[in-house]
């Protein structure tokens, strides 16, 4: 670890597993010009790999200390260091397509996720390791416990499957969670059938705002009893009981253009 003493103020946890590493660069299969950015590198579990196989490779970084060796453990020519929190990066500055990767900090992965989410047209794909209960989250069908607002947010936006599942032991320090690689790919504007993206989002949060009542209570103020059935959808369900399809069906209808 070179003396870097990870902090619990950035949610630093190092990989440290080199099965579990190439396991990871095989999954992204970087090509040389890709436009790759890596968010959080660390101690350069990712970078390191990722270097020997691009051109180029821009950090996005937080931790002055880790920008410190950044700057003098990587090849100049080869690192472009985006100093800051990537929260509040603008990835429009970046020549799209864009490839994302990277071992996201847990204690700000959703807030996260919604971020890329605005800049979904100039990416090509995403490869992130996420707490597996967030990983569970987003790749949830309707209907079961892990189906929750997360996973209607996503999954009208990116196609989304779980690729490798990372033990505590694969890190340094240990972290109290299992962990997994996550691949997303950006749904096309012209396949997306949402047409009021706000909406939707108001739609979809009041309906999981309390998760134990039925729809006909937390939509009532967007749904009378006779938009239900024009809709199709029984009033009686709960959120967690709708898909994407289903939200979108309910925000489309609301918007006044109701979806063939």
């Amino acid at each position: 670890m070179n003396g870097h003493k990870a902090k619990k103020s950035f949610g630093q946890n190092f990989l440290v597993d080199q099965n579990i590493i190439a396991d990871i660069v095989r999954a992204i299969r970087p090509e040389a010009n890709d436009n790759m950015v890596e968010i959080g590198p660390g101690l350069g579990a990712l970078t390191r790999p990722l270097l020997k196989l691009l051109n180029k490779l821009h950090v996005v970084e937080i931790d002055r200390d880790i920008i410190a060796r950044l700057k003098t453990d990587y090849p100049q020519d080869k690192i472009v260091i985006h100093e800051g929190d990537a929260l509040k990066f603008d990835f429009a500055v970046l020549e799209a397509p864009l490839r994302i990767v990277g071992n996201l900090p847990y204690n700000i992965s959703s807030p996260l996720l919604f971020h890329f989410t605005d800049y979904a047209a100039r990416i090509t794909d995403m490869h992130f390791m996420l707490q597996n209960e967030v990983v569970e989250r987003m790749v949830a069908e309707p209907s079961t416990a892990a189906f929750g607002r997360l996973s209607v947010m996503l999954q009208y936006r990116f196609y989304m499957e779980k690729l490798i599942d990372v033990p505590p032991e694969s890190f340094r320090p240990a972290p109290k969670v299992d962990s997994a690689i996550v691949r997303m790919i950006p749904i096309p504007a012209d396949k997306i059938e949402v047409q009021d993206e706000t909406l939707y989002a108001q739609v979809v949060s009041a309906a999981f705002g309390q998760r134990r009542k039925t729809l006909r209570n937390t939509l009532k103020a967007y749904l009378a009893e006779d938009d239900f059935a024009k809709l199709g959808i029984d009033a009686q369900l709960r959120a967690e009981n709708l898909g994407v399809e289903e939200f979108t069906r309910i925000a489309n209808y609301l918007s006044g253009n109701v979806s063939g």
